[in-house]
């Protein structure tokens, strides 16, 4: 038997793929309500883009921005520092056998959304687009 924890696949099993899709719904509800009793909380209106749950559901990765990117740091030690309450709340609301540990991260994407609009509006760019050939291609 392998001494490996989780099998390594190509990805997400449909099973964690559809348990994160609904712990983001429901932590989204659960922050929009303003279920949690945080006033720090309660004041950064947060985005939860994402959720990624492990293959044995007992974790979940949460990928979250305040509203306009501002108070990044408050609102993720907000989050963390109500993390249990969090738990206990969306627990409340799912049929799942344990109630995943919820971690938060900074959802990155949108900077990386920018810096990808950014690249494809360099000149360079627009004139290889224009031009219609691929600098890579064959004929070079």
């Amino acid at each position: 038997m392998s001494n490996r924890r989780f099998p390594t696949s190509s990805g997400p099993s449909q099973r964690q793929l559809r348990v994160g899709e609904l712990l983001r719904r429901t932590l989204a509800d659960v922050l929009t309500r303003g279920d949690v009793h945080d006033p720090d909380l309660n004041r950064i209106p947060i985005t939860v883009s994402e959720v990624r749950a492990s293959p044995d559901l007992k974790i979940a990765t949460a990928y979250v921005m305040p509203l306009g990117g501002r108070d990044q740091e408050t609102a993720l030690a907000a989050l963390r520092r109500n993390k249990a309450e969090l738990r206990h709340l969306v627990s409340r609301e799912m049929t799942l056998k344990y109630a995943p540990d919820l971690r938060f991260k900074l959802d990155e994407t949108f900077d990386r959304m920018d810096e990808t609009r950014r690249l494809l509006n360099d000149e360079t760019v627009q004139r290889d687009l224009a031009s219609g050939t691929d600098p890579d291609g064959p004929d070079h």
